[in-house]
C-alpha cells in the first residue's frame, strides 16, 4: 500500500506522516517514509523555482517511491507527485514541458492507494526551507484542490475543524484496507499479525 499526504506547505503533513508510520509499525507492518523531496533539491524552489528544479523534484519523488515500495508493506509519502506538479504549473503554465509532465503526473497519481488532502489551518511558519508568503501558500492550496477536482482524483479531504483527530481519522480509513494482510485465530476470533502472534 502507498499512502500520501498532499497539500500546500506549512499545514502539518510531515507530522501526520510520522504519526501514521509509527501507528502502522505497532501493527507489525513494515513501513517506509518518503520525505519531502523538495527539501533535498539542489536548485531553487518556492517562488524562485525553475523548470529544471521542478523536473528534478518530480522525477526524484518517483524514484524514492519506487525504492521505498520495494522494501515495505506500506509506503507513507510526505507529498505526492500531484502537489509537486502544482508548484511547477503555478510558475510555468503553458510551457511545453507542462503537457509532458502532466501526462506523467496523471498516470503516476493512480499508483497511490490513498491520498489525504491536508487543509490550510494557519499561516506558514519558518522551517528554514519553505516560503512564508501567505498568498503563495494559498495559491498552491487552491491549485491542488482544482487539480484534484478537474482530474477526478479520489482522495480524503481532512476537516480543518477536526485537526486534533486527523491522525485517528487517517488510521481508521486505512485499517480496513490492511485487514487482508491479517489472519484470525479460528478458536478466539482474535486477529493474528503476519508474524503469527496475536494482535495486542
Amino acid at each position: 500500500m502507498k499512502v500520501a499526504f498532499i497539500g500546500t506547505h506549512g499545514v502539518g503533513k510531515t507530522t501526520l506522516c510520522y504519526d501514521l508510520a509509527a501507528a502502522l509499525k505497532k501493527r507489525d507492518l513494515t513501513v517506509e517514509l518518503v520525505r519531502e523531496v523538495a527539501r533535498e533539491c539542489p536548485l531553487p524552489i518556492n517562488q524562485e523555482t525553475t523548470l529544471k528544479a521542478q523536473s528534478w523534484i518530480l522525477h526524484t519523488q518517483i524514484a524514492w517511491e519506487l525504492h521505498a515500495d520495494a522494501k515495505a508493506d506500506v509506503v507513507v509519502c510526505d507529498r505526492a507527485v500531484l502537489d509537486n506538479f502544482c508548484y511547477m504549473r503555478r510558475a510555468f503554465t503553458g510551457a511545453p514541458a507542462e503537457a509532458v509532465l502532466e501526462g506523467l503526473v496523471r498516470s503516476w497519481t493512480k499508483t497511490y492507494d490513498a491520498l489525504f488532502k491536508v487543509p490550510v489551518v494557519g499561516d506558514p511558519r519558518f522551517d528554514g526551507v519553505r516560503d512564508l508568503d501567505r498568498t503563495f501558500q494559498r495559491e498552491i492550496d487552491g491549485s491542488i484542490d482544482q487539480t484534484l477536482a478537474s482530474w477526478g482524483v479520489p482522495h480524503v479531504a481532512l476537516d480543518p475543524v477536526r485537526r486534533a483527530e486527523w491522525g485517528a481519522l487517517v488510521l481508521d480509513a486505512l485499517l480496513p484496507r490492511l485487514k487482508p494482510q491479517e489472519l484470525l485465530f479460528p478458536e478466539t476470533g482474535e486477529r493474528m499479525t503476519t508474524t503469527g502472534a496475536p494482535d495486542a
